[in-house]
C-alpha cells in the first residue's frame, strides 16, 4: 500500500505540472538575414557580406485567470555575417506586460508603435532592414530609423518605456508610450512621448503616429491598399526640429506578387530642412523576392541615396568623409525566420 500511495502521489506531481505547464508558455524565435553586395559610397566601391538587422529572441506569456494575462519579450541582436553580438545584449527588446479586457501594459525596452505604423509598414520588400532601410524617416525621440544622429540631437531610444495599447475595436487599434528620461545632473532633457493609431478594413490599411522629444515632434500619416495581386502604400511625414527647423518627407511603395514571386519598388523624398540649405535627399529601391517557404526566402535589390550637399541621409558624414555623397549597393541575400 504505501508503495502504492508513493506511485499515485508522483502521478499526481506529473499532473499538476503538466497543468500547470499548460497555462504558460515560452516561444524561441528569430531571424537570420544576410546579403552579399556591392556597395557605393560616393566615389569608393566595396564588396561586403551585410547583415540586415538578425536577431534572436524568446517571448512568453502565462495565463492568471479571468482573463488576464502576464508577458515577457526578450531580443537580442546579432551580426550574421560575424557572428558577433550586439554591445547591449537584450538591446533590441526587454519588456514585461500585463494583459487583459482593458488592453496591454507595457514596460521596459522596446521599439516605438508609430515606427511599425509608418516607415516598417511601408517598407515592404525587407521589412525596413539593412542597407535598402527607409534613410529618410526621422523620429526625434528615436533616431534608430533611418537617419543618423547629426540630424537633431539624437533622442532617447527604446529605452525606459512605459505603454499601453487599447484593445482592438472594429479594426481600429490605439497605442502610446513615454520614455522616461531618468535626469542626471547638469541635463535639462524631458521625457519623449509616442503615440500610433492603426485602422484595417478589408484590403485597406490606414495609421498614424506622432512622437515628441525636447520641443522636437514628428507626425506621420500612412496608408496602404490591397487589390488582387497588387499592394501600394505610402505615408507623408512632417518634422519640427529646434536645430534644422522644419522639412516634409515623403514615400510611395509598391508590390506585385506572382505565385512564390514578389516585384517591389518605392522612392522616397525628403526635403530640405528649413534652416538647413541644400539638405534634401531621395531615395529609389527596386527588389525581387521568392519564397521558398512560409519562413525561407533567397532576394535582391538594388538600392540608392542621392543626397543633395549638405544632407547625409543613409551614412555617417562624419566619419566618411563629410556630406553631399551618394550611397548605392546591389545585393543578393537569404532571410530565414524560426
Amino acid at each position: 500500500m504505501p508503495k502504492m500511495n508513493r506511485l499515485v502521489l508522483a502521478a499526481l506531481a506529473v499532473f499538476g505540472a503538466g497543468a500547470a505547464m499548460a497555462q504558460s508558455s515560452v516561444t524561441l524565435y528569430g531571424r537570420i538575414n544576410t546579403t552579399v553586395e556591392r556597395q557605393k559610397l560616393g566615389d569608393v566601391s566595396n564588396t561586403v557580406m551585410q547583415n540586415n538587422a538578425s536577431r534572436w529572441g524568446v517571448r512568453g506569456t502565462e495565463d492568471l485567470g479571468d482573463g488576464l494575462k502576464a508577458g515577457f519579450v526578450l531580443e537580442s541582436g546579432f551580426s550574421s555575417d560575424t557572428g558577433a553580438a550586439d554591445a547591449t545584449f537584450f538591446g533590441r527588446q526587454s519588456e514585461v506586460n500585463l494583459e487583459g479586457g482593458f488592453g496591454m501594459l507595457r514596460l521596459g525596452n522596446y521599439f516605438p508603435g508609430s515606427y511599425f505604423a509608418i516607415p516598417d509598414y511601408v517598407s515592404m520588400h525587407n521589412h525596413d532592414t539593412g542597407p535598402s532601410s527607409d534613410a529618410l524617416y526621422v523620429d526625434p525621440n528615436w533616431m534608430g530609423a533611418g537617419v543618423a544622429s547629426q540630424y537633431g540631437a539624437g533622442g532617447l531610444g527604446t529605452k525606459n518605456r512605459i505603454g499601453y495599447s487599447a484593445p482592438t475595436f472594429g479594426g481600429f487599434s490605439a497605442e502610446g508610450s513615454m520614455s522616461l528620461h531618468e535626469k542626471t545632473a547638469g541635463t535639462n532633457n524631458k521625457n519623449g512621448y509616442d503615440l500610433a493609431a492603426n485602422y484595417n478594413a478589408g484590403p485597406l490599411a490606414l495609421g498614424g503616429g506622432y512622437s515628441y522629444w525636447n520641443n522636437n515632434w514628428q507626425a506621420a500619416l500612412r496608408a496602404a491598399y490591397t487589390l488582387g495581386q497588387f499592394t501600394v502604400g505610402g505615408y507623408y511625414q512632417r518634422n519640427d526640429d529646434d536645430l534644422l527647423g522644419s522639412r516634409n518627407n515623403f514615400r510611395l511603395s509598391g508590390m506585385y506578387v506572382l505565385g512564390a514571386s514578389e516585384f517591389h519598388a518605392n522612392v522616397g523624398r525628403a526635403n530640405k530642412w528649413s534652416k538647413l540649405s541644400d539638405s534634401g535627399a531621395t531615395q529609389w529601391t527596386l527588389g525581387y523576392n521568392y519564397n521558398l517557404s512560409k519562413r525561407t526566402k533567397v532576394y535582391g535589390y538594388y538600392t540608392r541615396i542621392n543626397n543633395d550637399g549638405n544632407a547625409s541621409y543613409g551614412y555617417d558624414a562624419t566619419a566618411s568623409g563629410g556630406a553631399g555623397q551618394n550611397f548605392s549597393s546591389f545585393a543578393l541575400g537569404v532571410r530565414h525566420n524560426f
